[in-house]
Parts: structure tokens; sequence; C-alpha cells
């Protein structure tokens, strides 16, 4: 479905709770295929592209994340849902504590993976290499560089068949317009940094932490724990910034609990 003021490709699958599920940057909806499958059956989960990711619409140069908390609280309004659970994984999880800071009342509880509450030097580093990796504009070439970062090497180690058919994804479906997006998203946080407003988000909060996460790691993701005001953390062993899927029964086991 279409949210057509915006541009917004959704989906929306089970019944229950209201659940938004917030891609992190290189994701789309159909990241989401198999947690779907394992959590329709106790939440309504809204799966979206946001602009510039996917289906959905692209922006102009120059903007910042806030954007995106701006784009769902109209996405929220045109599903007429006053309130709802958020999911946020890595960049999805900086988009969901702008919106939970600026629209409070919007938000009942909140799952945070794989994020942190700003960008230090070396995630911006890190993001100039992979804006340089799209600018090659070639699926294999980015995968090769960009990706090894974000997952453990247990899972490179053990997966490496899964892996190869992921790079071949890369290969056959990424654009021009998907890596010229992605540039642009890549940019957009390097302003990020809402250490100082954490002490103000009072909602229950599951923060998920992977130990062989070096993009956020578990050090920052404690951090921000210790700041929010009603929060818990989890750390999952032999993982690494995909944890989502590299662990993706013990994520919606964990995530089914703590919602419950």
């Amino acid at each position: 479905m279409f949210f057509e003021e915006l541009g917004i490709y959704y989906e929306i699958h089970g019944q229950g709770p209201p659940l938004i599920l917030l891609n992190g940057i290189m994701m789309n909806t159909l990241s989401w295929a198999e947690h779907i499958e394992k959590l329709k059956d106790r939440f309504q989960l809204i799966v979206y592209d946001m602009r510039d990711q996917g289906r959905s619409s692209r922006l102009e140069e120059g903007y910042d994340n806030g954007v995106h908390a701006e784009d769902l609280k109209r996405l929220l309004d045109h599903l007429n849902l006053p309130q709802t659970h958020l999911w946020g994984l890595s960049y999805g999880g900086q988009v969901a504590l702008i919106f939970t800071l600026r629209y409070p009342e919007r938000v009942h509880k909140l799952v945070l993976s794989n994020t942190s509450a700003r960008v230090d030097q070396y995630l911006l580093s890190l993001g100039e290499l992979w804006k340089r990796a799209a600018r090659l504009y070639d699926g294999e070439a980015f995968f090769d560089l960009a990706l090894p970062p974000i997952y453990s090497r247990a899972f490179y180690n053990h997966h490496y068949d899964w892996l190869e058919n992921r790079r071949k994804l890369f290969k056959d479906a990424l654009t021009r317009e998907w890596f010229d997006g992605f540039i642009r998203l890549a940019s957009s946080n390097a302003g990020y940094d809402i250490r100082a407003e954490l002490p103000k988000i009072k909602h229950q909060a599951l923060l998920i932490a992977a130990r062989e996460d070096i993009i956020t790691p578990y050090a920052q993701m404690l951090e921000m724990n210790r700041a929010l005001g009603n929060s818990q953390i989890v750390c999952l062993p032999d993982t690494g910034h995909a944890a989502f899927l590299e662990k993706m029964d013990t994520f919606c086991t964990v995530i089914k609990g703590f919602l419950s």
C-alpha cells in the first residue's frame, strides 16, 4: 500500500497490538519477511520503507534523520493509530528515539536494537567508507566493501553460502537510484547526538545489543541504558550488528516477552 501524500510504501500484517518496525539504513520492507512470520500471530505489524528506501519516494540532498520521525508521525495519523509499540533497528532506532522525544504520547513500549544515541567519529568514518563504496554503483563491490563490519566473524565463517547469495542479490537488485538514496541516508545522521535528552524518555524500553557489534558496541548501548529512565538491556553473544538476522529466533522470543 502507499501513503500517497508522502509517497511511502507500507504493509500491514497480523492482528493484535500495533508494532511499527523501523528499518536499518540498508534495509527495506522485504528485510522483515521472516520476522513477520514469527510475530504476526501476536501483533499487528506495520513495516514501511522510509523515504530514500525501497519503494518509497526520494528526498533531496541535505536532510537530517529527523525528517523520518516527522514522516512516521504523519503515517500514524494516516493509519489512525493514536499509539503504538516501536522497534527501531540501527538507523531505525535513531529515528525511533527522535520520534519518542518529539511525540512521547504516541509511543507505548520501545525496542531499540543495535542502535545508539550518537554517531561517533568511528561511525562517521565507517559511513564515509560506505558512501565511497556506494559511489562505485556496483552491488557486488558494495557488498564486499560495506558488509563485513555488519556481520560477526562466526557468522561469516559458518554461513558464507548464505552471504554469497546475498552478494548475488546485491548485484542484481541494487540500482543507481538505490545507491544515491543510500548516500543521502548515510549523510543524514552526521550530527546526530541525543545523549543529553535521553533522561526525558520514561517509556518502558528494551535495548538489544550484540557482543561483537563494532558499529553500535555494547558499551555505547549500556551507556544509553543507564541514561534512559525505564529500560533494560540484553546483550546477545557470538553475534554482530546484524544480530536480528544472525539470531532471529532469539530476537523474536525476547521481543514477544517484552511486549506481552
